[in-house]
């Protein structure tokens, strides 16, 4: 048996990865950024990918002529992102930086954060402080879209054990909440023939309310809520938690 440390164990994501990224992961972004109202940029836009992991939104942008930038802190991502890109003929910047020291101040006219890829820092002010680098990554006028799996949803979806299978490995993900649904915590049993390999993640939930007002504190204005990637109300039907925001000019 083996334990890995997470998010921050680049072990985490290469044990886990056909769980993470499947292959119908990269067919849904291509498919969202060909049908989705939130994903059309103007043309030529400089796109930070915040937290890109193997680039399943960097490298399709790239190909559609977007000057994007990748960042993630995990090389063995960064590593299968660049190899992605290469094989698409798509050219992207990679950057290996934690988001917490990672900056390039008015650089860009897009960022996104995909996949629920915040509020992993045990520090709430450390969240808090993502929203501003991306802020201050915006040029005037940018555009920030941030996707999650926000409270109200999960709380539909915390059940039993779920059971995920990719051809004969076996996943087995159980969900707790904690401190009154300020934090939830994720375990994952990896079966691997006779191998086993478990895993926690931990982190921040947000409802829209939270996050919008996260948001106003980072600066943000002009601030929208959707509930899925075709723009549609975040009501009892929603399927994500999407926030849209800009920077001020």
């Amino acid at each position: 048996m083996t334990h890995t440390g997470g998010f921050q164990d680049d072990d985490f994501w290469t044990e886990f990865y056909d769980f993470l990224f499947p292959a119908q992961r990269f067919t849904q972004a291509e498919e969202l950024l060909d049908s989705s109202p939130l994903l059309s940029f103007p043309d030529g836009a400089r796109v930070l990918d915040l937290c890109c992991g193997a680039g399943v939104f960097t490298v399709p942008l790239a190909r559609r002529g977007f000057e994007v930038t990748g960042v993630d802190r995990s090389p063995a991502m960064l590593d299968r992102a660049r190899k992605l890109s290469a094989d698409a003929g798509a050219a992207a910047r990679y950057v290996r930086s934690d988001v917490l020291e990672y900056s390039e101040p008015g650089a860009f006219d897009v960022v996104l954060n995909m996949f629920t890829s915040f509020g992993y820092f045990a520090d709430p002010a450390d969240n808090a402080r993502v929203l501003s680098t991306m802020h201050g990554c915006l040029a005037p006028g940018g555009t920030l879209l941030l996707d999650l799996a926000g409270k109200e949803l999960l709380a539909r979806k915390v059940v039993p054990p779920k059971v995920v299978r990719r051809g004969a490995d076996l996943l087995v993900q159980t969900d707790t909440v904690l401190d009154d649904w300020a934090r939830l915590r994720s375990d994952w049993v990896l079966v691997r023939g006779d191998r086993v390999t478990r895993a926690s993640l931990v982190w921040f939930v947000y409802s829209a309310v939270e996050l919008r007002e996260m948001a106003e504190r980072a600066g943000f204005r002009n601030i929208e809520i959707f509930g899925g990637f075709d723009g549609r109300r975040y009501d009892q039907d929603a399927e994500r938690l999407i926030l849209r925001a800009t920077r001020g000019e």
